[in-house]
């Protein structure tokens, strides 16, 4: 009986997930449209920076700021 059920839920998600896929169309991004209007592209440095250096000095920001304002008591 839980096998069969197992056997079941796989068949529901395998079909769902097909289903989605063969629904989807494609994002046509390689025509452009009369609207499109592209920024300018980024260099490696630039990439770099926004997507890994940024974020990793937010986190630092952010978690300094907690630790510096913390009023809990100090365990001893």
């Amino acid at each position: 009986m839980d096998k069969k059920n197992a056997m079941r839920a796989g068949v529901v998600a395998a079909g769902t997930t097909l289903m989605m896929l063969l629904m989807s169309s494609p994002a046509l991004a390689l025509t452009p449209d009369d609207g499109d209007d592209p920024a300018p592209r980024l260099s490696a440095m630039e990439t770099i920076g926004l997507y890994v250096v940024a974020p990793i000095a937010l986190f630092v920001v952010i978690t300094g700021l907690v630790m510096v304002l913390d009023k809990s008591k100090k365990q001893v």
